[in-house]
């Protein structure tokens, strides 16, 4: 099992070393089973077992009991007896409890260093999803976004965002020769999303410094890989702000990391939990760049596993690449439960041993039914495993412990600090102060003019429009009282007050920033 990830024992007795071939980890694989049949454990073991192997990964924390990996396991522990007795069975000889290097990570940044993207990094396809946009609101973000290209107005943040869709209101009917109409409602429809965002603390993703993929491909001291453990037990209460995040990190995985063709070890490991999250209501473009993601990016060297209740969460064909799978428990309490337990026993290459569709209702919590790849990526012959006990911790480590993971890793002081350099909203209110300012100059400049020069200004001029006899007399009252009034509007605009609104308009733009 040296060039492989020790999973359990299979075969008669368990006795039969179940393992996942290094080489082919970048293969991708599921993680499946019913609430309670013992997925995080297998999530665990499987981040240790890659640790080990000198493999980086990368997972989520979703009910906040994977933090005891950066603490050993105790003897004192109440299970303590149990897993030295299953290690024995399953033929794990050197069985022992040891800590990993564990790395905590938290949009949040309460529980971990913060972690963090740019809006134009984002991009406007995901920010779309975040924001569940309807399509004519998705096409005035993509307006949004080209004009940052264009005109150099970086987007950091999301008051930077906020600011360019301000401006981009204001000038729709310039904008709308070259990209179409604007509606201001659907401008104001972003923002109200955008607040929403902000109030449930998705504000503390954008900005700098922003995450260097580095940070989370390390290796110790030792040569182990690195774990990053995602808090997202509260980030669980927005999960399409949680969906959206991981999915960002695969694509930049997948857009910054050099092709290496099939290395003999991964780069990084990345365990996408709840992963049905991502695919609930998302649009089938947003379905496609992640096929293309799982398609192409074990080239890069990354495995992406992906873990869920059911098999059937994963849209075929993504769910067609995942080679290394380990099947938990299924129940099977409805007709539909029935259809989905027999359409997962199909995916697998049969045992002449035992009835697959059997197997998986009947596992017992701690046991899965796995098929690996194996020699030239073949599915390996399904088993039924019995899982490995973990060495680290089983359940979350002390505040104060998680702290003092915190203050001595790596990163350390890396992203703690928000910084706030010139973007699109420092620029946008500066174009607006100049505006202002000029305004002030130009009306400055009028009131130091002599009395007949400003009542020459303010004059009304004549036109030299003459009206025909054949113009009927209430056909020329309208026309004097339209002329009247935009000269009216005109003149008012042009002098003292029209300058004063003007500069009214620009200077509270950025009131309150």
């Amino acid at each position: 099992m040296e060039d492989s990830v020790f999973i359990g024992g299979g075969g008669e007795n368990y006795a039969v070393k179940q393992g996942l071939t290094l080489k082919y980890a970048n293969r991708h694989g599921l993680v499946a089973g019913a609430t309670g049949t013992g997925k995080s454990v297998t999530l665990q073991i499987l981040a240790e077992s890659f640790s080990k192997a000198g493999v980086p990964v990368f997972l989520s924390d979703v009910k906040g009991d994977l933090s005891g990996i950066a603490a050993a396991g105790s003897e004192t522990f109440k299970l303590h007896q149990a897993f030295s007795d299953r290690a024995a069975k399953i033929g794990f000889d050197d069985y022992g409890y040891e800590a990993f290097p564990v790395t905590f990570w938290d949009l949040l940044g309460e529980q971990g260093h913060p972690v963090r993207t740019t809006v134009a990094e984002m991009g406007p396809l995901l920010l779309a999803r975040l924001l569940e946009l309807s399509e004519a609101q998705e096409g005035i973000l993509n307006i949004a976004f080209r004009l940052a290209d264009e005109q150099g107005l970086p987007l950091l943040d999301l008051k930077d965002l906020q600011a360019l869709l301000v401006w981009v209101g204001e000038n729709r009917k310039d904008l709308a020769l070259r990209y179409g109409a604007i509606s201001v409602a659907s401008v104001g429809a972003i923002q109200r999303r955008l607040l929403i965002l902000e109030n449930q603390g998705g504000a503390k993703l954008f900005g700098e410094p922003a995450l260097e993929l580095t940070d989370i491909m390390m290796t110790d001291a030792d040569g182990r890989g690195r774990i990053n453990i995602l808090a997202a037990d509260k980030l669980m209460g927005s999960p399409r702000l949680y969906a959206t995040f991981l999915l960002w990190l695969l694509s930049e995985l997948f857009e910054e990391l050099p092709e290496v063709g099939d290395p003999d070890k991964p780069k990084l490991v990345f365990f996408f939990d709840e992963a049905h999250l991502l695919f609930e209501d998302a649009p089938k473009a947003l379905v496609d760049k992640v096929e293309q993601v799982a398609r192409l990016i074990r080239s890069k060297g990354v495995g992406v596993y992906f873990i869920s209740q059911n098999p059937s969460d994963i849209p075929e064909d993504i769910l067609g690449q995942l080679g290394n799978r380990i099947q938990h428990a299924l129940r099977a309490f409805t007709a539909r439960d029935r259809k989905q337990l027999r359409l997962a026993a199909e995916t697998y290459r049969d045992n002449p041993r035992f009835s697959t569709e059997d197997a998986i209702r009947e596992v017992g919590v701690g046991e899965a039914v796995t098929s690996m790849l194996m020699k030239k990526g073949v599915p390996g012959i399904v088993e039924r495993t019995l899982i490995r006990p973990p060495s680290s911790k089983l359940g979350p480590i002390d505040p104060s412990d998680r702290k003092q993971v915190i203050n001595t890793s790596p990163v350390a002081g890396k992203y703690e600090t928000l910084k706030d350099r010139r973007s699109a909203y420092e620029i946008l209110k500066q174009r607006a102060e100049k505006a202002a300012t000029d305004a002030e100059a130009l009306e400055a400049q009028e009131e130091d003019m002599p009395a007949h020069e400003r009542e020459f200004n303010a004059g009304r001029r004549y036109s030299g429009t003459r009206v025909t006899r054949s113009t009927s007399r209430t056909t020329r009252k309208q026309d004097s009282f339209g002329e009247a009034m935009g000269k009216m509007v005109m003149k008012e605009l042009s002098g003292t007050t029209g300058r004063k609104l003007v500069r009214g308009i620009l200077g509270s733009l950025f009131k309150g920033r």
